[in-house]
């Protein structure tokens, strides 16, 4: 790693030019920085000295390309063996700094799979999202939530295969709302086989594989055995599964027919904004879509931001064998090489100019159209709202990042504190920040001590990691969840930490606590309210609600965990499975403690030194 040229201006094209005769004609990765060390842009390059020489002379740079270089102070370079390990590095190193300067995906949320989980004799089928370290075959990914829940419902309807627990399936006697609602065959209390529910779990299988021709003669044919039989009722199940699926393939009308595995990428920029659409095809099946909006400055090359979001996109997620994409990359053969060594296999990328693919990725296109056309609408709608509330609040300027707090407990009992972050695009929830209540000494449900916790580990860490206020992490404005008291509370802990410049909001119930009636206090200043058909005022509520929601969620999951907890997930080396073996030979984590030796050892799963190690915990910690 090179860095430190002879002694040069500060920052500009002379500056870059010092570092040349440090460089040779290899491939690799530089970064470009400003005075305080702070990364400004991030990029790869087949030649750095010829790269970096195009930086060192003034010339026809884009603006944000001049900024950029008017800013840089030091370089850092990093040399590759090819120049395909560059790129990949590069996009690695993109996603962990998010350089100003780069284009950025800023939504890097993880996709679900369908799992049919194989751990049991008589297999799960359930949503998965996360490391694929459960035994069984994955599916997927499907592009949010509801194309999953859509997939599963369908496979319920179809094959009737279980969605409930290992440890719900053990204990029950009867069967459950599933089997009356005929979305299960009922193998927990033996109405099916364990061969016959094997085979309908293969067909759903072959299913997801995208074989669903070969699956309906399959039942055809078993249907008509069944009736030659005369097992009428048999048949008529069968009749009702095959209805079931051809309804499935109707529904699934729109599926590709020759595009077996694909991700369809189409790009629209307008008035400096973009919007990138995915859609994931698997097994002939369209399995849903996903809009992302990545960060540019406007002066981008359309196949620079088309490739910035595929080299981003593909960093931490596993590339189909064909992307499909609507416009080309400045370097597609190399980006096909880097996820080809990723995948371990060829992935072809693709812009398609007529049949099929071409139809899928102007479909694409429509999509990424209006959904950006609508973001604008929305954008605009959000920047009269801020302009609104800076007027309404009487605050120094525009905020671009207001931050909203509130906390959930039942009697001090549980208790969190929640943050969410609203700006220019609407909620953030990337930024969203919940806050396990510490306090000993805090009285239960001390609604005071608990805001001035999280106001003070909040704002004790903006000012570790941001003291000069640069980085965009601190508030123009806070909501407090709360009147007088609160506001006085809160003022007091953030003039202590220096930090009482920042605008604060008290929000309170009105009148009979109805909404519409709220009152807001300000530190200094009389209580206010807005009129009752005020967008203000419905901005702000839609943002304490938002609060709320997350303050409660996160308290009942927190709740729910302590309810859930034994004594058993303090054994070293008792993970999920462990304590589920173990509770439903025992029935309950008290009998697991009272165990003798060779009763553990009897227990599925658990081998002789495991077995000691959990009698060791509980007689020298009983």
């Amino acid at each position: 790693m090179t860095e430190q040229p002879t002694t040069a201006p500060t920052t500009g094209y002379d500056r870059i030019q010092g570092y040349l005769r440090t460089l040779d004609a290899s491939p690799g990765v530089y970064r470009m920085l400003d005075a305080d060390s702070r990364v400004l842009y991030v990029g790869k390059a087949r030649n750095l000295k010829a790269r970096v020489s195009n930086y060192s002379r003034p010339g026809n740079h884009a603006p944000r390309i001049a900024r950029m270089i008017r800013e840089t102070a030091s370089m850092m370079f990093l040399t590759t063996r090819t120049e395909t390990e560059a790129l990949l590095l590069e996009q690695n190193l993109i996603k962990q700094l998010k350089p100003r300067y780069n284009v950025l995906l800023r939504d890097d949320k993880s996709f679900p799979n369908i799992l049919v989980a194989k751990g049991h004799a008589f297999a799960q089928i359930k949503k998965h999202r996360g490391a694929k370290k459960e035994k069984g075959d994955y599916y997927g990914p499907f592009a949010g939530a509801g194309a999953v829940n859509r997939t599963l419902n369908q496979l319920q309807r179809v094959f009737m295969l279980r969605n409930c627990t290992d440890n719900d399936f053990e204990t029950r006697t009867r069967p459950c709302l599933q089997y009356q609602i005929k979305r299960c065959s009922g193998p927990c209390v033996g109405l099916i086989s364990e061969e016959d529910y094997a085979i309908t779990v293969r067909d759903a299988e072959r299913f997801l594989q995208g074989r669903t021709k070969a699956i309906q003669e399959t039942l055809a044919a078993q249907m008509q055995a069944a009736s030659d039989g005369m097992e009428f009722e048999r048949a008529a199940a069968l009749r009702d599964r095959i209805k079931a699926l051809t309804q499935v393939q109707g529904v699934q009308g729109i599926n590709p027919q020759n595009t077996p595995e694909a991700d369809v990428i189409a790009l629209h920029m307008d008035g400096g904004q973009a919007c990138v659409q995915v859609f994931f095809i698997r097994a002939h099946q369209n399995w849903g879509n996903h809009d992302y909006y990545p960060r540019i400055s406007g002066d981008e090359d359309i196949s620079e931001v088309m490739e910035a979001f595929v080299g981003q996109f593909y960093a931490t997620r596993e590339p189909p064998r064909m992307l499909i994409l609507s416009h080309g990359l400045d370097n597609d053969d190399l980006m096909a090489d880097a996820l080809a060594e990723k995948l371990g296999r060829k992935v072809d990328i693709i812009v398609p100019q007529r049949g099929e693919k071409a139809e899928l990725v102007q479909g694409a296109l429509r999509n990424a159209r209006e959904s950006l056309a609508r973001k604008m609408s929305e954008t605009a709608t959000q920047g009269r709202l801020l302009k609104g509330l800076t007027e309404a609040f009487d605050l120094p300027k525009v905020p671009q990042r207001i931050e909203v707090y509130d906390n959930s407990h039942i009697q001090g009992s549980h208790a969190v504190g929640a943050m969410i972050v609203a700006g220019p695009d609407g909620f953030d929830k990337n930024q969203y920040r919940k806050f396990n209540i510490r306090g000993d000494d805090l009285t239960p449900g001390d609604d005071f001590g608990m805001m001035k916790e999280v106001l003070t580990r909040r704002f004790q860490r903006l000012l570790k990691e941001d003291p000069e206020r640069t980085l965009g992490t601190w508030p123009d404005l806070l909501l407090i969840d709360g009147g007088a008291g609160q506001v006085s509370a809160v003022r007091e802990i953030m003039e202590a930490l220096g930090v009482g410049d920042i605008p604060m909001v008290g929000i309170a119930k009105g009148e009979d606590r109805d909404a519409g009636k709220e009152e807001f206090h300000r530190t200094g200043k009389p209580v206010m309210a807005l009129r009752h058909n005020d967008p203000v005022l419905y901005f702000v509520q839609r943002m304490r609600d938002e609060v709320h929601r997350f303050a409660i969620g996160t308290h009942r999951a927190k709740r729910s965990k302590a309810i859930g907890a034994t004594p058993l997930d303090d054994v070293p080396g008792v993970g999920g499975t462990r304590k589920r073996a173990l509770l439903v030979h025992f029935g309950s984590a008290k009998a697991v403690a009272r165990a003798d030796l060779a009763d553990l050892k009897a227990v599925d799963g658990i081998s002789g030194n495991m077995a000691q190690t959990i009698y060791d915990y509980f007689h020298e910690n009983g």
